[in-house]
């Protein structure tokens, strides 16, 4: 199975660690002409890095107006930025409630909303959203609680699904990546053992695992795969 991504240009947002940045290194070696994007422009070789705030829609014009001048429309777009605060309910500010609904649902949809005309046009397109299981279950793998993060991430993955349906017979799928515990920089002070203890693989993902999916959802072999949330949590969420 061919999964080159040669003659396509990807976008990944929250680019700059972690989960975002592997998805970027890997869509780049696949053959995409790939661009990332952070509040500061991600550094990384061979990668086009823009300053992007997701919230802003006028930074997110720019990002993408930079993107399109340097590289083509974007028909691979991977919505992965986003922000994780930990706390109960009751503690839970409405600043905090806020900040996560600004970055991880309505980031999420002004650079959606901004892509998909290209898409439509071009009659390919590929949206992957970095979801999570705590917008399934609405609580993490551990206390505690994640309200706020939960929700937004529930909201996101929906948004995925409304994008498969309504574009679905424009040669677009949208699909949504619902990770748990990956060993990133966020979860570096984490032992081994906790993941042992609530991870039925009793261990950490990684990075490549979810990157990976992703770059199989861009490709042509997953052109009838839509409005999907697909688990990568080693048995953690079986459902």
């Amino acid at each position: 199975m061919d999964l080159r991504l040669d003659g396509h240009v990807a976008f990944v947002t929250g680019a700059a660690r972690g989960i975002g940045r592997c998805i970027a290194e890997t869509l780049r070696d696949l053959g995409a002409r790939t661009a990332s994007g952070d509040l500061t422009a991600p550094e990384i070789d061979d990668v086009l890095g823009v300053e992007i705030d997701v919230t802003d829609e006028d930074s997110v014009a720019r990002a993408f107006e930079a993107i399109e001048r340097e590289l083509g429309k974007v028909d691979l777009l991977v919505l992965n930025a986003g922000v994780l605060r930990r706390g109960p309910l009751e503690e839970t500010t409405l600043a905090d409630w806020q900040l996560h609904m600004d970055v991880n649902l309505t980031g999420a949809f002004l650079c959606a909303r901004r892509a998909l005309p290209a898409m439509r046009e071009a009659g390919y397109g590929r949206l992957v959203v970095i979801g999570s299981s705590a917008g399934i279950t609405g609580a993490g793998a551990a206390p505690p609680g994640l309200p706020a993060y939960a929700a937004s991430k529930a909201g996101v993955m929906t948004l995925a699904k409304a994008i498969a349906s309504e574009y679905a017979a424009e040669g677009v799928t949208a699909n949504a990546i619902a990770p748990t515990l990956i060993r990133t920089e966020m979860t570096a002070n984490v032992p081994e053992s906790f993941a042992e203890g609530v991870i039925p693989m009793r261990r950490f993902g990684k990075p490549e695992e979810v990157a990976s999916l992703v770059a199989y959802l861009c490709t042509p072999h997953a052109g009838f795969i839509t409005g999907e949330i697909v688990d990568v949590n080693g048995g953690f969420l079986i459902d």
